[in-house]
């Protein structure tokens, strides 16, 4: 018989790669922003990315930017103001309030009104993965919940009336009036290094 030519073996066609979903960290951590991991989450990148991104979308007085990291600090000081007894917890949740930020940005709410549920979803997974990370539930009590929202929106008034060029009018009808807002607080933002090694110090004293 003559000799049968040698087979070539079938492969399966190759799938076509879908985007990249993930973003990798200094730390070497890969987070996936479709599946993020608490274990992906470390408190370095964490304040390292804050301490870098602008709140008002860069649109703030100063030589810095205002950033996340130091509006962080600002909620959780509020917070404290507001409810002397909070539980450590509860400063924590307010530190690590805007946690997604870190990998997504600091989306102005206008944009994030126009994007909708897809953004959402997003930083909601993050936001989940970040407080697991730390010890927190993934959905806060409504005390806590409450008490963040009154802290971020007071500290909001006053970046946007002492940073971002809003008149006292305009952001009393945007966020409200603001509780336990310290009007005497230095807003001068801070460098990226300064910002993030006092967020890290505070990190610290609450994750005790």
């Amino acid at each position: 018989m003559p000799d049968r030519p040698p087979t070539t073996p079938i492969r399966a066609p190759k799938r076509a790669a879908g985007p990249r979903a993930w973003q990798r960290m200094l730390s070497g951590r890969r987070l996936d922003l479709l599946a993020p991991s608490p274990l992906d989450v470390e408190i370095e990148d964490v304040a390292h990315g804050l301490a870098r991104v602008a709140r008002w979308n860069g649109q703030t007085t100063g030589e810095h930017i205002f950033s996340v990291a130091q509006h962080s600090l600002l909620v959780e000081q509020i917070a404290r103001r507001i409810e002397p007894a909070a539980p450590r917890a509860s400063l924590l949740w307010a530190l690590l309030h805007d946690g997604p930020e870190y990998v997504v940005g600091d989306m102005i709410s206008p944009f994030k009104a126009v994007i909708g549920d897809s953004y959402r979803e997003v930083e909601a997974r993050l936001a989940a993965a970040v407080r697991l990370r730390f010890g927190l539930s993934p959905e806060p009590d409504a005390a806590c919940l409450k008490l963040v929202k009154r802290a971020d929106q007071s500290a909001a008034f006053l970046e946007a009336t002492r940073l971002a060029g809003f008149s006292l009018a305009e952001a009393t009808t945007v966020f409200g009036r603001p509780v336990g807002a310290p009007h005497d607080a230095d807003l001068t933002p801070w460098p990226a290094e300064t910002a993030k090694r006092r967020f890290l110090d505070r990190f610290a004293e609450l994750a005790v």
